[in-house]
């Protein structure tokens, strides 16, 4: 098992992960980068990418949703990352996050 994120222990009902954005994403989650998250998992359901980004759009995204979201999903443009490697190799949406974890949101577009 990898080591707590920062030295931060946390409780057994609970999963601590690492969010980080860039390329542009940062800027709708209040320009900060890299965010060190803890969510619930008391009543014993698991966490995947899916519900993950349905908690950010509740609970990070200070603007312009659309720019981050599209049909329940990442919009097309931002690549995400699970612990460097690209989700596609880890199954997208339905991968189950895991203690630790490091999620990378890094947008692709830019404007001309």
């Amino acid at each position: 098992m990898a080591a707590p994120i920062d030295g931060i222990e946390c409780e057994s009902d609970s999963l601590q992960i690492r969010l980080e954005f860039s390329g542009g994403a940062e800027l709708l989650v209040d320009k900060i980068k890299q965010h060190d998250i803890i969510l619930d998992t008391s009543n014993g359901s698991k966490w995947n990418i899916r519900r993950l980004i349905s908690w950010i759009k509740d609970n990070l995204l200070k603007e312009r949703p659309e720019l981050f979201v599209q049909n329940n999903t990442v919009r097309p443009g931002i690549l995400v990352l699970v612990n460097d490697a690209d989700w596609e190799l880890v199954g997208e949406l339905d991968y189950t996050l895991q203690p630790n974890d490091r999620i990378v949101f890094i947008s692709t577009l830019h404007g001309g």
